[in-house]
């Protein structure tokens, strides 16, 4: 079972299991694919990428990292995770 933290939206795992099964993304992709508004999505997957749970190699492209695979494996209890956000 999943260990989420107070900070995260269903919108949240909906990201993840996207960016797992297709390797990476743009928000506007994952946003489109997954239903939701673009904005929401770029916010979100900054939020994810400051827990460490996403990568950003590059602007506007996100991958999963093993730490967001980790917690969709429920291995991993994001509320244990600290934002590199200051």
């Amino acid at each position: 079972m999943r260990k989420r933290a107070d900070w995260m939206t269903r919108a949240d795992d909906e990201i993840l299991e996207f960016l797992d099964s297709q390797g990476a993304g743009t928000p506007k992709l994952i946003a489109n694919e997954i239903d939701r508004n673009n904005n929401y999505i770029g916010v979100r997957c900054r939020k994810l990428s400051s827990y460490g749970l996403v990568d950003r190699p590059s602007r506007g492209f996100y991958v999963i990292t093993d730490r967001g695979t980790a917690y969709l494996e429920g291995d991993l209890d994001a509320s244990a995770l600290e934002s590199d956000e200051n």
